[in-house]
């Protein structure tokens, strides 16, 4: 240790010591009985995984006795594509509405169900099918649009669940509950669950990235959807952004040559520690793995979201967008760096999927953007070998309405949220291939087979990952929280 790192603690000590002197009996009482209690139920509960988890890096642990059982994926990637893309134009085909054009919604069909104050006060709700065809593909024949070309030549690879239904019929309320399962503002985000749970697999990099499509509009993404709500800080997810800084504030300031960073971490560390044993505060041990977190990642981020390594005829899979840091296709192509790299929980979020007017130009846009680098990532992944352990999801927070929004004519349309059935599809570690489920009725408004709610979906997302969601819980204010709230059931039949 350097003479100059002993004057530091000289410093250091003798005031954080004061703070110590300063506790009273019942403090202490109250701090080692908790202990005591806490070591005393751990042995009966599990006496040689009570201090064995202390032998590894904090980072890597998860909590004692997780997974709870054999995990079919290691990590997952999740395209949440936000602003609701329609199952009309996507996967849902609805041949029959063909011979309804510009018919009114029978009422034996809405009963009488909620619509948004953008629609509802419509004189008509002119039915309108699809603008785009739909062609079978793959071995599985399954029903493609051919707004998604690339994709639709993965289509043996996915498992399409067509009756997810959410309770949230207005975006944000929507888009956090996806997120978090509770549409309230607070919760922990599904990545920092998994992170709380599961721990790292890498030590060098956040067990939760977040990626985000450049110059996207519509709905505004705030980051409480990939926060850590109640759980401890170092769970939250971490936002990689384009450009020469992928993560604020991680960078050296200029002219500074950093040789001193990791003494002054370690006296950091030392006066947090003082912290944390005289207030007990997690938080404290949140903030020192956080910072330590920080200065491993100076050296892996410039490495992980270099690009230039990769060979053209990988760009070109992706699309030309792939070289452009930050579209969606360059993110897509990062976050298999990201997960080849063992992050657990990678989230792409794609912007502007709301169409409600203009639907047909705007969907050709967004599968313009999206399509490609899509089936890309699945390929990529599947070329590798990592298709196998890793679970690729894709999907918005609600449907389109069949009802055109607006007026209706021979090349336009738009559709208001739908919140009774929509599309969403997973691939890879665990799910059936080339398969379909749920069944909606012929105008795409009700569920008549096989709903899956979205705790249902958390629910099954999580036992993929070796967790039983009913008991990964985290005690707040007086109350057991988990990412289902009080209900939800894994969907067994889209299992492999």
């Amino acid at each position: 240790m350097s003479h100059h790192h002993h004057e530091i603690k000289k410093i250091i000590h003798p005031e954080f010591t004061a703070i110590n002197t300063q506790m009273d009996r019942r403090n202490f009482l109250t701090k080692s009985s908790l202990g005591l209690g806490a070591a005393a139920l751990g042995m009966l509960m599990s006496p040689e995984k009570l201090f064995a988890a202390n032998n590894k890096p904090k980072e890597l642990n998860g909590l004692p006795g997780l997974p709870h059982f054999a995990a079919k994926a290691k990590r997952i990637v999740y395209l949440f594509q936000s602003g609701g893309p329609s199952q009309l134009e996507t996967w849902d085909y609805k041949p029959k509405l063909y011979e309804l054009y510009g018919q009114e919604l029978p009422e034996s069909i809405r009963k009488g169900q909620r619509l948004t104050s953008m629609s509802a006060s419509q004189a008509t709700f002119p039915l309108v099918p699809s603008i785009f065809k739909f062609n079978q593909h793959g071995k599985s024949g399954t029903w493609v649009s051919e707004l998604m070309p690339y994709t639709a030549e993965m289509v043996d690879d996915l498992c399409i669940m067509k009756t997810i239904y959410t309770e949230q019929i207005n975006h944000d309320p929507a888009i956090t509950f996806l997120q978090t399962g509770n549409q309230l503002a607070g919760r922990p985000s599904i990545g920092a669950w998994l992170s709380y749970g599961l721990g790292s697999s890498n030590e060098n990099l956040p067990a939760f990235i977040v990626l985000i499509s450049k110059k996207g509009g519509g709905q505004p993404l705030y980051s409480r959807l990939w926060g850590n709500g109640f759980l401890p800080t170092e769970h939250q997810g971490v936002r990689f952004r384009s450009g020469k800084d992928p993560v604020l504030f991680l960078n050296n300031p200029e002219n500074y040559d950093g040789e001193d960073r990791e003494r002054m971490l370690t006296c950091l560390k030392e006066i947090n520690q003082i912290q944390n044993s005289t207030y007990g505060d997690p938080e404290v041990n949140a903030r020192i793995a956080q910072y330590e977190m920080a200065f491993r990642m100076q050296t892996s981020i410039p490495e992980v979201t270099d690009l230039s390594d990769e060979p053209d005829d990988i760009f070109e899979m992706y699309g030309e967008d792939s070289r452009d840091p930050g579209t969606y296709a360059a993110n897509c192509l990062l976050a298999r760096k990201l997960l080849e790299k063992d992050v657990k929980f990678v989230q792409l979020y794609h912007q502007g999927w709301d169409a409600h007017n203009y639907l047909p130009k705007n969907m050709r846009n967004q599968f313009q953007k999206t399509d490609q680098p899509t089936a890309a990532l699945l390929k990529d992944l599947k070329q590798r070998g990592m298709l196998d352990d890793t679970l690729v999801i894709w999907g918005g927070e609600f449907g389109r309405t069949v009802y055109s929004q607006g007026k209706l004519t021979d090349t336009n349309y738009g559709r208001d949220h739908h919140p009774r059935c929509f599309s969403m599809w997973m691939a890879g570690a665990g799910v059936k291939p080339g398969f379909s489920y749920g069944l909606t009725d012929d105008f795409s408004y009700n569920i008549v087979e096989n709903p899956v709610h979205v705790h249902d979906f958390h629910a099954t997302l999580m036992h993929l990952m070796g967790i039983d969601h009913e008991r990964l819980i985290f005690k707040h204010q007086g109350r057991r929280y988990r990412l289902t709230d009080v209900h939800g059931h894994v969907v067994n039949d889209i299992l492999s």
